[in-house]
């Protein structure tokens, strides 16, 4: 009788590679983080408006969703490691500007924070070229069965990033200076460049030359809606974002209802990526999920209920707690949905369908200008809850979902 194969959950940190490439992730996301507590807490403490805190997001997601498709296109035709490269040196040049404006006084004053506004309109450029083609490029550095640990290392390298980036953001803000914060993020930036460019692509079969973008956009979105499963989970992502998303609302939350200020605002941050490493490691630790379709929808309902709670909640603690929940929840989607990504998508679709998973925060400071804080946390919780329960009775596919193999 044969023995069960021993699950290895290191298999893909030993490829050098991945190594790397999971290097360049944590030093990048780690700066991202840093820079989106700065800017976030710099323009709403001059312009106290939670709208001011929706357009950070406008201002990214406008340039991000108008040029992903083509930035998925371009990404399965071009070389996914170059073109994650020049994203990344492009970021770098955002963080270093953004350095400038704390060196160079009278550019950000009170009522004029449209400079910030224009540097993170252009990294939502940067980033709208580097998120399909770096996603692409990470199914390529592993084989094929090794995609779910692949998937759930770079899950807990990025939710790892996310703790530690918000809480050095915050205290090194407020302990110290936007100068100083702009110019670890910076450095940070130039590591994850350099580590980056360590990383050696393996070859791959060459795209259809003849294929033009109208008709490269065309197979994409056709592969996407011939694949139920995929659908949606796509749409369980984009609407629990759209609808469920507190982060682009910490500092009010930090500033007005908590009353912990800056350093309070980077521990929020870091609570949900805090739950979620400890989740991507058990998870790392386990076999593939045996139900992943029920898994999928479960963690989705348990997001929608943490940020009910958190919209409700007035101690400090409580909503570290029910932050740190939401991170778990939200890490077993990522898991799942990124590992039905990279397992059902033929490689030469992958920057492509990458490409359609991208949505902005602009939703929450709308709703919050309209609505105010906590009924836009509340109500977005609720109708969170509401998708999951039409996607669980109209996908009866990903509720009877089971190993992604």
């Amino acid at each position: 009788m044969t023995p069960p194969i021993r699950h290895d959950p290191y298999a893909s940190l030993r490829i050098g590679n991945f190594r790397w490439f999971i290097s360049s992730l944590l030093a990048m996301t780690v700066a991202t983080q840093i820079q989106a507590v700065v800017v976030a807490w710099q323009i709403y403490e001059l312009t106290h408006d939670p709208l001011s805190l929706g357009l950070i997001g406008l201002a990214e997601a406008v340039p991000f969703i108008g040029l992903a498709l083509f930035a998925g296109h371009v990404a399965d035709r071009a070389s996914r490691l170059r073109i994650s490269l020049v994203s990344l040196a492009a970021l770098l040049l955002c963080s270093l500007a953004l350095l400038s404006f704390t060196l160079r006084p009278g550019i950000i004053v009170l009522g004029r924070v449209w400079p910030i506004y224009a540097v993170i309109f252009i990294s939502g450029v940067a980033r709208s070229f580097l998120q399909p083609a770096r996603s692409a490029l990470g199914a390529e550095l592993v084989p094929r069965e090794l995609y779910p640990n692949a998937v759930t290392w770079r899950s807990s390298t990025w939710q790892l990033a996310e703790v530690v980036g918000p809480a050095i953001g915050g205290l090194v803000y407020g302990f110290g200076s936007a100068r100083a914060a702009y110019g670890l993020d910076a450095a940070l930036m130039m590591v994850g460049v350099a580590s980056l460019a360590r990383v050696r692509q393996p070859p791959r079969a060459a795209p259809r030359s003849s294929e033009s973008f109208a008709e490269s956009l065309a197979t994409g979105i056709r592969f996407v809606r011939s694949q139920p499963v995929i659908l949606s989970a796509l749409t369980l992502d984009l609407f629990s974002v759209l609808f469920g998303g507190a982060v682009a609302l910490l500092p009010v939350f930090a500033a007005e209802i908590l009353f912990v200020g800056p350093q309070g605002l980077g521990i929020l941050r870091a609570a949900p990526a805090a739950g979620a490493v400890l989740m991507s490691l058990a998870m790392a630790h386990r076999p593939p999920l045996r139900r992943a379709g029920r898994t999928l929808l479960v963690s989705v309902t348990l997001f929608g209920l943490s940020m009910i709670g958190f919209g409700l909640s007035r101690d400090f603690l409580l909503s570290i707690a029910l932050l740190a929940v939401s991170g778990m929840a939200d890490t077993v989607s990522v898991v799942v949905r990124s590992t039905l990504l990279q397992v059902l998508t033929p490689d030469h679709l992958l920057g492509r369908v990458a490409a359609v998973n991208a949505i902005g925060a602009f939703e929450s400071g709308t709703a919050a200008k309209l609505l105010g804080t906590v009924p836009s946390v509340v109500l977005g919780g609720f109708a969170t809850l509401v998708v999951v329960a039409v996607t669980a009775v109209k996908v009866p596919e990903l509720r009877r979902l089971r190993e992604i193999r």
